[in-house]
């Protein structure tokens, strides 16, 4: 199994990244799971059809009890993927970190894994803080790979740098490692030039150079990914090229294990 958790800076557009790359790993046959780890609960939205889905956290609110089935909380979008927010708490109160924890408890107790025995999990997670809940994926065992969105804008390689920092401090542990960058342009000057040397400096590869392209803005005004909307579109192709690559590698690691 593929276990991917995809951070980066607020706003740098990881959920339009990861499910884009949901999509992509549907499109090649694979059972894809995809759980957005952000108070905002709107990662799955563009495999749902531009429909919102119910977080947990929003489902323990308002039945005022823990839900008893997966299809309580969890809906299938395009190409199969299964689909999951774990969302937050009322906004002003309580840790939203807590509601990630709370959510990966309730989802092993509800055996989501051993049910949709899935070949890739893909954990949509906020990365300006990376503490308490929003480090959940990457030290308890549920994600192996840690793959970083960002763009050369200074803020998001601010976020970027406590990302890897923050892995990099829990390899003795044998927790996940970064994986890699995904460059996803913003088109700010001297990007690439920025972004080389920031994985350069970290020992990082750059897995993919996303552009920017409207074709991701048009579709998702219809509530789709590019995949679903076209493709054979060059921007589609590079997140299936993505996909195809991330899955080569996961293979390739364990053949050598």
């Amino acid at each position: 199994m593929l276990k991917i958790a995809i951070y980066g800076k607020g706003g740098i557009g990881k959920s339009t990244m990861t499910s884009n790359l949901a999509a992509a790993f549907a499109h090649l046959g694979q059972r894809v799971i995809q759980i957005g780890c952000d108070p905002k609960a709107d990662s799955t939205i563009n495999l749902l059809g531009g429909k919102p889905l119910l977080p947990v956290m929003e489902y323990i609110r308002k039945y005022d009890h823990e839900p008893e089935k997966l299809e309580e909380i969890a809906k299938t979008g395009f190409g199969g993927v299964l689909c999951i927010e774990t969302g937050g708490p009322t906004p002003g109160l309580g840790c939203a970190g807590r509601g990630i924890i709370a959510t990966f408890g309730l989802l092993e107790d509800l055996e989501l894994f051993e049910k949709f025995q899935p070949d890739v999990v893909l954990y949509d997670v906020l990365g300006d803080v990376v503490c308490g809940g929003f480090a959940a994926p990457i030290r308890q065992g549920y994600a192996e790979d840690v793959i970083i969105v960002t763009s050369g804008e200074k803020m998001a390689l601010y976020a970027a740098n406590n990302i890897a920092t923050a892995v990099e401090n829990f390899q003795d542990r044998g927790y996940a490692k970064v994986r890699g960058l995904i460059l996803n342009h913003r088109n700010v000057p001297q990007e690439t030039e920025k972004v080389r040397a920031f994985a350069t400096q970290h020992g990082i590869p750059i897995l993919a150079e996303i552009p920017r392209s409207d074709d991701i803005n048009n579709y998702e005004e219809q509530g789709k990914t590019v995949i679903e909307g076209n493709p054979e579109l060059p921007i589609s192709q590079a997140f299936l090229a993505l996909a195809r690559k991330l899955l080569a590698g996961h293979d390739k690691s364990a053949a050598t294990n």
